[in-house]
């Protein structure tokens, strides 16, 4: 049994990764943006959202201890967050500052290790924030630890998975296990010691449409196996996110294929049911479906989060009503479709808001302190869409906060709106955004101008679409797509 606990919906682009710590949940984006919330009743923190990367956000992830929450970015970052706080307690920057796609902390906290685009993985001693190594394999990914946190997993777009050892040396290569390229790996959190032998599970999932579980043995000094065990094929199309819950007995995977499939670990073979929810789709029209691009499950509640191109999070409870925490129900296989169910009024222009449509939007938001406010002053959703510094004050709000918050909340969601609706090939693939100047670059692919041209002066002379070397860095005003894009704006 699965039901939706909450559907959370504060990033402004599509979610990239989610990860829960035995008391928080943090979710990143394309916004450039990481959010906390409290894992009780997934409230949003105070200090919620954390701004820090140039670019969006890749991954993110806590330490086992839950006070440090780690991201890493396109802009060649590692941020180390205090997670009670949300204060930037380090900055870690690759050496070529090279796009960082996937980060991890080692179970004792001892080691960080980042993935980069331009096929180098760099470790740094995490206690002393030093850089220690940096190895070289195909562009990472997919990354993980071991349990016992003596060797850690990279899976790259050429579809090899690899284990090294804490020394940084290269144990075994698992060639092509995944065709067309790994996107996710995740070690189960239990391992076994024979003698000189650490024996772990891991699932890892690619561009085949495939969840693959292996064995990995490793031994010292220098050697290792990986037998595969098992092949699950439930989903009909690349497979994005992989992870096993705390007792290692659930496996769970999002695809392109909107689904979330929830496996027996042990088992040898699933078999996928009808879709059993309809909970996630984008504003219409139309009602198209989004990708499930990352799954996470708690260490310590039954709940699975999932986040979605469309911007949302759903948090699932998995097991029965009555269960304890921590304990799942053992499931075979199922899959649900991931839609999001938005609220009438946000189908409708924020100009076009009743003041009804106001005063709902502002208690989803956590503000319901300003219903009376705006009820008062018969706040429509033209009014509030113009809202500044001096008119929030004239309303009677006398918290310098409290008018930020909002005023903040109102920013985001005009950007939201703007680019909601707006066709993909109108967003820089960089940002994410509605492009305003586009050019059109080496690679084929149409950037925003300002966008490119920091990517390229920030050393980076590969492409962003394909990781590939720029063969020059002249860029060719597109004013086709501009126009295109005018013409876009006039209509709506």
């Amino acid at each position: 049994m699965v039901s939706v606990v909450v559907t959370l919906r504060h990033h402004s682009d599509e979610l990239s990764c989610c990860c829960f710590s035995s008391a928080l949940l943090a979710t990143c984006s394309a916004d450039k943006t990481l959010r906390l919330y409290d894992a009780a009743d997934f409230s949003q923190r105070p200090f919620s959202p954390l701004s820090g990367h140039g670019y969006g956000v890749h991954c993110c992830c806590f330490s086992s201890c839950g006070r440090f929450l780690l991201s890493c970015s396109t802009d060649g970052s590692v941020i180390v967050w205090g997670s009670d706080t949300g204060e930037v307690l380090a900055v870690l920057r690759h050496p070529d500052r090279s796009p960082l796609r996937v980060c991890a902390v080692s179970p004792d906290s001892s080691l960080l290790l980042a993935g980069a685009c331009d096929g180098t993985a760099a470790v740094w001693d995490f206690t002393s924030r030093t850089l220690l190594s940096t190895v070289s394999t195909a562009s990472v990914v997919a990354c993980c630890f071991s349990p016992c946190g003596q060797f850690f997993v990279s899976g790259c777009t050429r579809g090899d998975l690899k284990v090294w050892d804490a020394g940084i040396r290269l144990l075994h290569a698992e060639k092509d296990a995944h065709d067309l390229g790994v996107t996710c790996c995740s070690a189960a959190p239990q391992f076994e010691v024979d003698d000189c032998c650490v024996e772990f599970r891991l699932a890892s999932c690619g561009q085949d449409s495939q969840l693959k579980i292996w064995i990995c043995v490793c031994s010292w000094p220098s050697a290792c196996i990986m037998k595969l065990l098992h092949t699950l094929t439930s989903h009909s199309a690349p497979v994005l996110s992989c992870a096993f819950s705390s007792d290692g007995d659930i496996v769970v995977s999002g695809s392109v294929d909107k689904t979330v499939a929830i496996h027996d670990a042990p088992i040898s073979f699933c078999t996928s049911l009808p879709a059993i929810n309809t909970l996630h789709r984008s504003a219409p029209p139309p009602p198209t479906r989004r990708y499930v691009t990352t799954v996470a499950l708690s260490p310590t509640m039954p709940w699975i989060a999932t986040g979605s191109m469309d911007r949302s999070v759903n948090v699932w409870r998995i097991g029965d009503a009555d269960s304890r925490a921590g304990k799942y129900l053992t499931v075979k296989s199922f899959s649900f479709s991931y839609r999001r169910k938005l609220p009438g009024h946000s189908r409708l222009l924020l100009a076009d808001w009743s003041e009804e449509d106001v005063q709902s939007w502002l208690c989803e938001e956590g503000l319901e302190e300003l219903v009376g406010n705006c009820k008062a002053n018969n706040i429509d959703g033209l009014e509030l869409s113009q809202l500044n510094k001096e008119t929030a004050a004239e309303l009677g709000i006398e918290s310098v906060g409290l008018r930020g918050r909002l005023l903040r909340k109102i920013e985001a969601l005009k950007a939201e709106q703007s680019s909601s609706e707006a066709p993909d090939e109108f967003l820089c693939p960089i940002t994410r955004e509605l492009m305003k100047d586009p050019v059109i670059a080496a690679d084929g692919y149409s950037y925003e101008r300002d966008s490119i041209e920091s990517w390229i002066k920030g050393k980076n002379k590969t492409s962003p679409m394909t990781n590939l070397p720029l063969p020059t860095t002249l860029l060719t005003p597109n004013r086709s797509l501009k126009m295109a894009i005018t013409r876009w704006k006039s209509s709506q």
